[in-house]
């Protein structure tokens, strides 16, 4: 798979995949969607914000900067944060490198912990903080084994519909579902229509949010 680095709007890096033509992040901003997306619509809901701990799932690691802002939001809400993470393709070494995150974003030692989520083997857990524990897995969304009843939010990042659309449907939709707790929270990118269906068939109450730079809507599911 052929990729490159690119620089979005707000300066911060993403990836753009050739062979896919698809890109990591927005175009219009890595750090900004991220941010709006993961952080504010996710993390920071009012279903999740009372919580002292939370249980994370991410389906799509990449760059690793959903995480990173993760870590560090968790500093500010005072939570401690177990982060599971599914990627099949994880960067190289000098793609990680390439990367700009720590020279823009304004947190303190950003640039050591960033390293530490990147160096974290696979396949074990590893303490970044002490808020934020991750476990990295190198295999597909389809193939992971979840417990029932444990996650609190899910951080649905994978490729589109378009170019993955095997998960975007109700088989990995059921499997999430089942994993999470009553009164979890699941947000996107995506408002296709077939992706909106294939949530409500599932069990989730769907919402569409204000979308960050260059995107109208977000999505934002519950289960109840």
């Amino acid at each position: 798979m052929k990729r490159q680095i690119i620089i979005t709007s707000d300066g911060s890096n993403s990836i753009y995949v050739e062979d896919l033509k698809e890109h990591y992040h927005s175009i219009h901003g890595a750090i900004g969607e991220s941010q709006h997306i993961f952080i504010q619509s996710g993390l920071f809901s009012d279903n999740l914000k009372q919580q002292q701990t939370l249980s994370i799932l991410e389906i799509g690691f990449g760059t690793g900067l959903n995480a990173l802002l993760t870590c560090f939001a968790a500093i500010e809400t005072a939570q401690k944060i177990d982060y599971l993470t599914i990627e099949p393709c994880p960067l190289t070494d000098k793609e990680i490198k390439a990367l700009n995150y720590a020279d823009i974003l304004p947190y303190p030692q950003v640039k050591e912990v960033f390293q530490r989520i990147h160096a974290a083997e696979w396949e074990s857990n590893k303490s970044i903080t002490d808020h934020f524990v991750i476990t990295k897995r190198k295999l597909s969304a389809l193939d992971v084994i979840l417990p029932n009843d444990h996650i609190d939010l899910v951080y649905f990042d994978a490729f589109s519909p378009e170019v993955q659309p095997e998960l975007w449907t109700n088989v990995l939709f059921e499997k999430i579902f089942n994993s999470m707790k009553s009164h979890g929270v699941f947000v996107t990118y995506s408002t296709k229509g077939n992706v909106k269906r294939a949530l409500k068939q599932t069990g989730f109450r769907i919402e569409k949010l204000p979308g960050p730079a260059g995107k109208r809507e977000i999505l934002r599911g519950f289960k109840y």
